[in-house]
């Protein structure tokens, strides 16, 4: 297995979307890990403080190619990578191993228009927020003493499809703007491979967010991290699946949250069928008593996101998606 890293820079980033038409700035074999960078805040770069736009992130700003501005998303992602081998069917194991707030700012923005409640808070705000990283906290507002553990994630995990511009906001049965918390260090996501190579990007640092993003943003953070890229020829999905060390998590994405919970929950009794021996009715009452359903998010539309957890720990002995 070989290790790679790939750095942020106007060639290895790409704004707004998903395309395959992008060429993959490194390929991977299966099982191989890499050190990603990605940044954060491509639009907000001329109103940011010095300890937020690096030298990388303003000649991203300046000189990215507009081959690389595949949409109207606000994302700067880095990839795609190419894995080898993979194949439409087949299915992306990524395992997250480390992830790290590169810089000691992230940002939050209130946009007109947008989040859970548009009429209410309906006038664009942009706040930059320090990050205490030795402390690993964040105080917001300033001065108030109220201190926020940061937990961070990358909201945007997805391969390529055959769309050749796929905007990075809504997420879809190919990962992308998942904005789901518990994608925490330790964790892993499995994802259903469209195209050769499966053409993998990420980015969209979060240093911390509630469930639901209400507001459209979290602490918008640009990041680091350590990924491993497996490829899985034996298992079948058509939605990402998760699994962390205590649970497995499905998530169901659709237009309305009614929608999204009822494909959350169809996935955590297809999941639990395929799994163990429980009858698809054992498995829906099983949901009913034991796995507890949350909102992802409600403001990447036109998707909104519910997952389900599912506590490992009354699963039989080595169940799993990995295992």
């Amino acid at each position: 297995m070989s290790h790679h890293i790939v750095k942020a820079t106007k060639e290895t980033v790409h704004l707004g979307g998903f395309s395959h038409l992008l060429k993959p700035v490194i390929s991977v074999n299966s099982g191989d890990t890499v050190d990603i960078e990605t940044y954060t805040g491509f639009h907000v770069c001329e109103k940011a403080p010095p300890e937020f736009v690096t030298p990388a992130l303003w000649d991203i700003y300046k000189n990215l190619s507009p081959e690389r501005k595949i949409a109207g998303g606000p994302h700067l992602l880095t990839g795609p990578i190419y894995v080898e081998d993979a194949q439409p069917g087949d299915v992306l194991e990524v395992t997250l191993k480390e992830i790290t707030p590169s810089l000691p700012v992230g940002f939050n923005v209130i946009r007109k228009n947008c989040g859970a409640l548009p009429k209410e808070f309906n006038q664009p705000n942009l706040r930059f927020i320090p990050l205490d990283l030795e402390n690993n906290v964040a105080e917001f507002p300033t001065g108030s003493g109220i201190k926020i553990p940061l937990k961070p994630f990358f909201g945007i995990l997805g391969v390529s499809t055959i769309e050749s511009s796929r905007n990075s906001i809504p997420p879809g049965n190919y990962g992308g703007n998942i904005d789901n918390r518990e994608l925490q260090a330790g964790s892993k996501i499995f994802l259903p491979i469209f195209l050769p190579g499966a053409l993998f990007s990420i980015g969209d640092g979060h240093s911390i967010q509630g469930d639901g993003e209400v507001n459209v943003t979290a602490i918008e953070t640009s990041m680091n991290g350590t990924i491993e890229l497996k490829l899985r020829k034996d298992l079948q999905i058509s939605t990402p699946i998760a699994e962390t060390p205590t649970d497995i998590i499905t998530m169901g994405f659709a237009p309305t949250l009614d929608e999204a919970f009822e494909k959350a929950l169809k996935n955590m009794i297809d999941f639990l069928v395929s799994c163990t021996k429980l009858s698809p009715e054992e498995a829906y009452i099983l949901c009913s008593l034991t796995v507890s359903f949350r909102i992802t998010q409600v403001v990447n539309l036109p998707q909104k996101g519910v997952h389900g957890m599912l506590s490992k720990a009354i699963l039989p002995e080595g169940k799993g998606i990995a295992s």
